[in-house]
């Protein structure tokens, strides 16, 4: 048996809490993996998990031999890369779920670059605006926005995003002057379903704030989906400038109160918080972090 690799079938099997979603990560089956931890059982001599019909939990032993597992998980992974002469050898496969317009916009152009770099790491993209569970979808890496709500999570800052107001000339050409940030609220706004906050927009000047109550016949969860309401005129959205930047260039957007913008956005990279991370997952948000600044 290959310890090493019944190792990493048994931390698996406790973050996923199963066999079967294991065996399908690690491209076997439910009851090679079930082998594998029975011969590990077998040769620790202790019992690492406690089964049922249904469901499995860890022993106090498993717990045990689970957090040291994390920890010479991440060490092997890292040692063998700094044999190398740099981090250029790092090989294997990062599973990301990212939003849709910053998969489209912002990390799809950066991949190229990557990929020259980190020749022998593979990337499964998911993109969605839904919140994936990490842990039972086994998804290495999210890019998610806002506060991080989860305390099982762990996030690391790429970068802010000033949101600014932007509708199309023809819905412009047909409303009343939009000059104040109290003039949105007789306006057709573009709502992002997934924020309660939505509700109202919080504009800024110089030192002034405005909390403005904000409505509209139209709301979505997807990012992308707001965007094409807003240049088919039906009302005024709220992005960053890099998902608003080339339909601004091309004339089909214009920016409403200018010297105004929302709160800024901040854009993380998430993963959990009691799980092993292989340094390929490190390199690469260290890699997003870098280019996403320029």
């Amino acid at each position: 048996m290959d310890r090493f690799e019944a190792m990493k079938a048994f931390v698996r099997v406790v973050q996923t809490g199963s066999f079967s979603a294991t065996g399908r990560e690690l491209n076997t089956t439910q009851t090679t993996i079930s082998k594998r931890i029975a011969a590990l059982e077998k040769i620790l001599g202790v019992q690492l998990l406690k089964r049922s019909s249904r469901e499995h939990s860890l022993t106090p032993a498993g717990h045990r031999y689970f957090e040291s597992c994390l920890q010479i998980l991440a060490q092997v992974e890292e040692t063998e890369a700094n044999l190398h002469d740099n981090i250029t050898q790092l090989s294997g496969h990062i599973r990301i779920a990212v939003p849709v317009a910053f998969g489209r916009i912002l990390l799809t152009p950066l991949l190229p670059t990557f990929f020259a770099q980190y020749p022998n790491i593979s990337i499964e993209l998911f993109v969605s605006d839904r919140h994936v569970d990490l842990i039972s979808e086994g998804v290495d890496l999210a890019i998610r926005a806002r506060k991080l709500e989860d305390s099982n999570l762990v996030a690391r800052h790429l970068m802010d995003n000033p949101l600014k107001l932007y509708a199309s000339p023809h819905y412009l050409d047909r409303v009343s002057p939009i000059l104040m940030p109290d003039d949105l609220s007789q306006h057709a706004c573009l709502l992002y379903s997934r924020l309660a906050s939505q509700q109202t927009w919080t504009l800024k000047n110089n030192q002034q704030s405005y909390v403005v109550p904000v409505s509209g016949a139209f709301k979505c969860d997807d990012g992308d989906v707001l965007l094409e309401a807003t240049l088919h005129g039906l009302g005024i959205g709220i992005f960053p400038p890099w998902m608003a930047s080339q339909a601004l260039a091309e004339g089909k957007l214009i920016e409403v109160l200018p010297t105004y913008q929302e709160q800024t956005l901040p854009m993380y990279a998430v993963y959990p918080k009691d799980v092993y991370i292989p340094y390929r997952i490190q390199c690469f948000i260290d890699f997003l972090k870098q280019h996403l600044m320029h």
